[in-house]
């Protein structure tokens, strides 16, 4: 009996399965990656030039009508100043990206040039706030404080870099909430609650503390550059320790040149604070100014303090050289504070004199 003759599988037009074929794995392709990875950052570096914008100045006028008490409490001194300072705090939180100092993700974490900013405007703000609970909402030392301005200086004192329990932010909020409720009983007249001393020796209290910011800001600014001259004016030596001697050739003084710019920018925000306070100073102060006649100072430093908050015509904060090719922002701004400081003393002299 004969065996049929087997047929190999490629006559018979069938196919046996393969075993030696592996399912190849999955994976994302590197053009999808690539891509996300390109949109994340397109969407971070959007997000960080948004965030780094300013805020304009604000419109004194603007800012009063909009408290409460208007206009019935538009001639009460200190209004305006009060006002200002809310204005200030809000600008301060509802800019783009809001508060950023203690951002602990990008892009917020990597912008320290705005962190700056914050830094300088709060600074200001505390110096403001502070010396309305101590000196212009009492009328003498053993007067009681204010409770609603306690409590805004204490929410104030909050640290920035604080993100949670509480969160600077919401701490900053009701430190404005408490000053919107001081400005209501002071522009509703109730004086039993809510009183403002524009008087020329509280006036002075606060500049002479205003006086040492902008000095701290004029030294730091003009040492961009190294000054060996200023070392040596103030008596600091190479060495340190007991083998320190003045005599020897003094270290200069230069600010670290990866915080030239956060120190530049530190100063623009309390300069930008600090021009739309004297704004409303010159309005709530303006009988005792007339009396001690220094309207002229007090435009001097509202000029000046203008000036140093001009809008830069350049992305990066140059470091050149003070007579050198390129231009160095810092020593500009100095020049600007530095006058500024100049007419504030004066203006300081003026109401600490009977």
């Amino acid at each position: 009996m004969k065996h049929p003759r087997s047929t190999p599988p490629h006559e018979t037009g069938t196919l046996l399965p393969r075993t030696d074929i592996r399912p190849a794995p999955s994976r994302i392709p590197w053009r999808t990656t690539l891509g996300l990875l390109g949109l994340v950052g397109l969407v971070l570096v959007s997000l960080s030039v948004y965030w780094s914008i300013h805020p304009k100045r604000l419109d004194g006028a603007a800012v009063t009508l909009a408290e409460p008490g208007e206009p019935a409490g538009n001639a009460i001194p200190g209004v305006r100043t009060v006002a200002m300072a809310i204005g200030i705090g809000d600008a301060l939180l509802a800019k783009p990206g809001g508060f950023l100092y203690n951002d602990r993700l990008p892009p917020g974490i990597f912008l320290d040039n705005t962190q700056s900013w914050e830094c300088g405007n709060l600074m200001a703000l505390r110096d403001f706030v502070r010396a309305l609970r101590n000196d212009f909402s009492r009328s003498q030392s053993q007067s009681v404080e204010n409770a609603d301005v306690q409590e805004a200086d204490l929410r104030f004192a909050i640290d920035p870099k604080s993100w949670v329990l509480p969160s600077a932010e919401t701490a900053y909020g009701l430190g404005i909430e408490a000053l919107e409720r001081y400005l209501s009983d002071l522009s509703g007249g109730h004086q039993a609650s809510a009183q403002f001393f524009a008087r020329a020796d509280n006036l002075a209290v606060y500049l002479a503390v205003v006086e040492k910011r902008l000095g701290h800001f004029g030294v730091r600014l003009s040492s961009s550059v190294p000054d060996r001259d200023l070392a040596a004016a103030i008596g600091i030596p190479r060495a340190v320790g007991d083998a320190a001697l003045l005599d020897e050739e003094p270290v200069p003084i230069q600010t670290p040149w990866h915080q030239v710019d956060n120190v530049y920018y530190c100063a623009r925000g309390y300069s930008w604070a600090l021009y739309h306070l004297m704004q409303a100073i010159a309005s709530d102060f303006e009988g005792v100014l007339a009396s001690k006649r220094a309207e002229v100072s007090l435009q001097q430093i509202v000029r000046d303090l203008k000036g140093a908050t001009k809008p830069m015509g350049s992305p990066l904060v140059l470091n050149g050289d003070g007579y050198g090719i390129l231009a160095n922002h810092s020593l500009v701004l100095a020049s600007y504070i530095a006058k500024a400081n100049a007419a504030l003393m004066d203006l300081r002299i003026l109401m600490q004199q009977g």
